[in-house]
Order: structure tokens, then sequence, then C-alpha cells
């Protein structure tokens, strides 16, 4: 059985904690150093499990790696083989299919495994496959397995049917060895996409307008090694912010972007979150003048979609009606039935809208965490909520979050990990 926190509540949170390097970004980075056969040095690496499968892969898939510190690792790839792919380890991770548009790049013929991710809802690749087959990419599926061939490869023209992140990395991943150009229209803008943007343009890619819709690459016939740092986590900052506004005390978070959080920080000062930006940090103080308002989850530069959950609990302190709506993914609320187990007032609208009523006191429970940011959340109201507060299921937290537990008792609060 996965492990378990227990939280004993209404603890204050004080000091200073710096935020890791980011998931979603470090996934793209590492896949693209598949791209080159010289060395890279990735640094910022967050220690959890996600990432740690991701490096699995890799590693099975014949790249040498070495870690030079607690989060920067050496990885050369000279021996690349696709047949020694380690499935297991990437059918536990959405990240996994990114594997598909570097290794189009560099080979004629491999298979993957369908990825695996958070039970949030229907979350297809035909998105990618689609864009990918724009490019010549051709393929078919066979029970849980994709069978792709890319002899044909060429840039092309392609307008992605929704704002997909990993369809969007996907493309770039093939596109910058593809011959001729590549036009994404219908990009997604995030952050990571901005990162693994850079990244490959240090490696020698030709690659324009990575943050904007429109992105434009002319494939290169070689890439080289590069020594490039992951940007510093935004959801897990976001998260961070909502433990220290809910519980008393006075916390600073630091290596924070802020222009990566623009809309979320502007929606945080009109709930009544008591903050100040200075520079690379955020000092957040307890806020108890709280007040309701609209919340909706859209792509960058919109409010994130992981960091709508870990606002609720703030939401269930707020005065008045708040209404949440996560147009994304259909079962993103599941977290709403177990905060109610806590005492919260959440009416749900549809599967993708709730209404949250406020203030409600919150108390400990038993609660489980269905994926990352609703494990993260019902972590968030564990440590306001009068009592102890179980949440189980940890091991989806611990796919997102590195040493959780351990951070957030360095600032204060009374939280154990129970293995079971």
């Amino acid at each position: 059985m996965p492990d378990k926190f227990v939280i004993n509540g209404g603890r204050p949170l004080e000091g200073e904690i710096t935020t890791c390097g980011y998931k979603n970004a470090a996934g793209p980075v590492l896949i693209a150093t598949l791209l080159t056969d010289e060395e890279c040095l990735i640094e910022n690496i967050p220690l959890i499990s996600d990432i740690e499968n991701v490096i699995g892969v890799l590693e099975g898939m014949g790249v040498q790696t070495e870690w030079v510190s607690e989060t920067s690792l050496k990885l050369k790839n000279t021996s690349l083989n696709p047949e020694r792919m380690d499935f297991d380890r990437a059918r536990k991770t959405r990240l996994s299919v990114l594997f598909i548009g570097a290794l189009l790049a560099r080979l004629k013929a491999f298979r993957v495994i369908r990825p695996g991710g958070d039970r949030i809802g229907l979350r297809p690749i035909s998105t990618h496959l689609e864009a990918l087959a724009g490019l010549g990419a051709r393929f078919k599926q066979e029970g849980d397995f994709y069978h792709f061939q890319g002899e044909e490869l060429r840039g092309g023209h392609i307008v992605l049917q929704e704002f997909s992140v990993t369809a969007t990395e996907n493309l770039m991943l093939a596109a910058v060895m593809t011959p001729g150009e590549t036009i994404i229209r219908g990009a997604a803008a995030e952050p990571q996409v901005q990162d693994l943007g850079q990244m490959l343009r240090n490696m020698g890619a030709d690659i324009q307008g990575e943050g904007t819709h429109d992105i434009r690459i002319k494939g290169v016939a070689k890439l080289s090694g590069v020594k490039h740092r992951i940007i510093p986590d935004p959801i897990e900052a976001s998260t961070l912010m909502a433990a220290a506004a809910i519980t008393p005390g006075e916390v600073v978070i630091r290596d924070v972007v802020p222009d990566h959080l623009t809309l979320f920080l502007t929606k945080m000062k009109k709930l009544g979150v008591d903050f100040k930006v200075e520079a690379d940090a955020l000092l957040v103080k307890h806020s108890t003048d709280l007040h309701g308002l609209r919340l909706q989850a859209l792509p960058y530069p919109g409010f994130p979609t992981d960091s709508l959950p870990v606002v609720v609990p703030l939401l269930t302190q707020a005065q008045g009606k708040s209404l949440i709506h996560d147009p994304l993914y259909e079962n993103r609320l599941r977290y709403a039935a177990e905060m109610c187990k806590m005492g919260a007032d959440i009416e749900m609208v549809d599967p993708h809208r709730a209404f949250v009523f406020g203030p409600t006191p919150l108390t400990g429970v038993t609660v489980e965490a269905s994926d990352i940011r609703a494990g993260a959340a019902l972590v968030v109201a564990g440590l306001a909520a009068e009592g102890v507060t179980t949440v189980e299921g940890v091991d989806q937290i611990d796919r997102g979050y590195a040493n959780f537990e351990k951070r957030l008792k360095q600032l204060g609060a009374d939280i154990e990990r129970i293995n079971v």
C-alpha cells in the first residue's frame, strides 16, 4: 500500500523555503538530450518519482548518466536502443509521451507504450498523433503500444487542435532535426515550452517564437551538447503560497519567476492573500481577510489548471461564494468530495464547475489523494484543519513534489510520513 501523511493542523509556518525545479519542464529537457550524441549537463532536477521514471527509461535505452550533485545530472547517449525501453517505468508517467518526438528525430522505427499519469479524465494522444502525422510520421496501435516509423519526416505547417503543452513539445522535439521548415500554429506558450525552446536553441536548433502561439523551426542536421538549468516550479510556488496564507506565520518562498505566475498572483491579490513580490521571492503572511471570487483554469498566460486545486482550501476560508471552473479535465474536481469530508461547503455544478461557500471551519479526517494536485490541496487543507488529517495515497504527491513533508516540517508543519 502507498504511504500516507498524518498532519496535526493549525501549526504556524515560519521561515524560508526554496522551490525545486519544475517537473513539467524537467521531463522535456531530459528527453531532449536524446537529440545529441554529445554530453549534456542538466541542473536543478526535481527529485520526484515522475522524473526518476524518465531517467530510468533513458538509462534503459542505453543513455549513460552520472549525478554530479544532488540535483545535477550528466547524460551521454552513444548507443541508443529503444527496444530496451523500460515500459513499466514509461507507463507510470504522462511525460513518457515526449519520447515519441525525440525518437522520431533520431530513429526510423520504434515503439512506445501508452503513457500513464494523473487520473483526472480522458487524456488521449490524438492531438499528438495528428500533428506528428503532419510531419510525415506513420504509426499504428496494437494493444497498449504505438508503433512509429519516421523515414519520411519533412517540415510542415501544423495547426494544433488545442493548446496542448505536450503536443507542442513533441512537435518541437521532432521538428528540430527534420528537413525543411515547420510552423506550429496554436502552440502552447507555457513556461516549460519556453524552457525547452531555450535549451534546443542552445544546442544549435533554429527555433523562434516559443512563448507565443506560433513557433517556427528550421531543421538542422546535428545538435550539440548543452548545459541547462531547469526553471523553478511555478506550481510548487503556488502550493507553498496557499499553505503559507492559510496558516499562522510568515513564509519567504525563494527562487520564483513572478512572470510565470502573473495572473495567479493577480487573482491571489483579489482573493485577499497578504503577500509581496521581492525580486525572485514571495513574502507570504497569514491571510484572514479573504473574499470569494471566480477562478477559471485557462492555458498560459491564464490561471494554471495545476494551481486551481491548491487554492480551493483558501476559498473555503473566504467570505461569500466562489466559483471554480476547470474546462480541461472532467475528473479534476474529485478532491472536492474529500474536502467536504473535512467540513468544506462545496456544491458541484457539473464535472467541470463547483461553488465553494465560506468561511467554513475544516476538521481533520482521513482523505485520499486521487492525483498530484488533489493530494497537495488536501495537505494544504490539513495544515489549516483542526485536529488530525490523514492523507492516503501520497505516492501521487511524490510524483510532483520533492520531499514535500520534510520541507514543510522545516517551516514548522506537524506532518509525518507513515510507511504502510
